[in-house]
């Protein structure tokens, strides 16, 4: 009898199994037969949660990702980093203390840490790293500093760009490129009236501003592009005439805006200080030899916000900043070479390692911005199916976002490519995972996949 009912009950669920995928054929074909289809390119792959395949459409092809390539990453850095792992700043100087007065350089050190200075955790805005550098100063003893203030950005290789990133992208806050020293999470925004610059969050050191701004329309249809090191940015497109638009585009030179804005600090709190601004980059520039940081002589360590609360708004808010520290990160820490290549090498290796063949998996950075990424939707379910696994796999889910149609699943977008994938259970306590993938299409792809995942629903 018992074994009858065991029976019945693989029939039951594989007679749903069938039903399920009878009706994601359905509706995939009714997409890729529409007329916005026509030359379009899907790959889709769902399982159970024991990674039974429910349905396939091309599952093994490589399609350009977008955003939910941060999937690989975020899993490969709690994996390998560890939940609880920080990026600290320091602070230490040169030369001596002698009569409150610094005979020497004060110096400001990093090893990436992408949330320094961030809006997103509470205690550690910009207000929360200035009191604790003011406060280390004045215990110190230091009154006045005869020498400079040195930002060494030398932790992570020169190059803070991916190769692959279009330059419409390079300028605007989600193209931030990622440096040794990063500061306000390399952002900042401009309140525009029309064409009319009104005010900046903060001023930009050094830049200067080409203005080509049309008004029209009736939405915020303008590119900023500022390149790494520039002092000049370019504004152009529309913006909606008559009313006051925020417009957020990338720091050129975020090193150097910390070092500016600290002067500062330094001269409100009644520390004397008259010297320059230099940061290690801008001596490598000139072909200068990078001023070494004074180890013995530290006076503030300043930890992140751990791993895990980087990841949450890594995959909720899609921060590409994140993604490419984070390459970097795993770069540096398992190959010794923090370049792009290197860490985007180690991610690729790390997956192959995890099972998923390494044609599924053709990474060009870190956060999906690239349109060389090239990951099919299978890879990505067996990316998901060996999270959900892991120890540290709570902290990765809760990162997912609810999109429109009520699913936890992370999105992607690019110019004709959108993508989701996630985990879903639906009203009836079936568990999936999933990856849709779609590109080349010239219509609605959030509605039109959503329209395809809520049959999981």
């Amino acid at each position: 009898m018992k074994k009858a009912i065991a029976v019945l009950t693989l029939s039951s669920q594989f007679i749903f199994a069938q039903n399920v995928a009878a009706k994601l054929e359905t509706a995939t074909k009714s997409l890729m037969n529409s007329s916005t289809a026509v030359a379009s390119n899907l790959s889709f792959y769902v399982t159970d949660e024991s990674g039974t395949l429910i349905y396939e459409y091309q599952g093994n092809k490589g399609l350009s990702t977008a955003s939910t390539q941060k999937i690989f990453t975020a899993a490969a850095a709690l994996e390998t980093l560890g939940k609880d792992y920080t990026y600290t700043t320091s602070s230490g100087y040169s030369g001596n203390i002698s009569d409150g007065t610094l005979n020497g350089n004060l110096f400001i050190s990093s090893n990436g840490d992408p949330t320094l200075g961030s809006w997103r955790y509470e205690s550690y805005k910009p207000e929360s790293f200035k009191q604790k550098l003011l406060d280390a100063v004045k215990k110190s003893g230091i009154k006045k500093i005869s020498g400079d203030l040195i930002i060494d950005d030398t932790y992570f290789d020169f190059q803070t760009i991916p190769g692959g990133w279009p330059w419409d992208d390079l300028g605007n806050y989600y193209g931030a490129g990622v440096w040794s020293v990063n500061w306000r999470e390399n952002q900042f925004d401009i309140n525009i009236n029309g064409k009319d610059f009104k005010n900046f969050s903060y001023p930009l050191e050094g830049v200067q501003w080409v203005n080509e701004l049309k008004t029209g329309g009736s939405s915020d249809q303008s590119l900023i592009f500022t390149a790494p090191h520039s002092d000049v940015a370019l504004i152009n497109g529309t913006l909606p005439a008559g009313k006051t638009v925020t417009v957020s585009g990338a720091t050129p030179n975020p090193p150097l805006q910390l070092g500016v804005e600290v002067k500062q600090w330094l001269k409100g709190a009644g520390i004397d200080f008259s010297g320059n601004v230099i940061t290690n980059s801008q001596l490598q520039i000139e072909g200068k030899k990078p001023l070494e940081y004074p180890k013995n002589n530290v006076i503030l360590t300043y930890n992140s916000p751990t791993l895990d609360k980087i990841v949450y708004w890594f995959l909720r808010k899609s921060v590409n900043l994140y993604g490419e520290t984070l390459i970097k990160t795993l770069g540096k820490e398992k190959k010794g070479n923090s370049s792009f290549k290197s860490g985007v090498a180690y991610l690729k290796e790390f997956w192959k390692s995890k099972g998923i063949n390494g044609n599924m998996i053709n990474f060009a950075d870190g956060s999906g911005l690239s349109p060389q990424n090239y990951v099919s939707a299978k890879a990505e379910v067996q990316a998901l199916l060996y999270a959900k696994k892991q120890p540290w796999f709570n902290s990765y889910y809760e990162g997912f976002p609810i999109q429109d149609n009520g699913m936890k699943m992370k999105s992607g977008t690019m110019r004709d490519t959108k993508s989701y994938a996630g985990y879903h259970t639906s009203k009836d306590g079936k568990k999936y995972v999933f990856s849709i993938i779609i590109n080349n299409y010239q219509g609605s792809g959030s509605s039109e996949l959503q329209k395809i995942l809520n049959v999981l629903k």
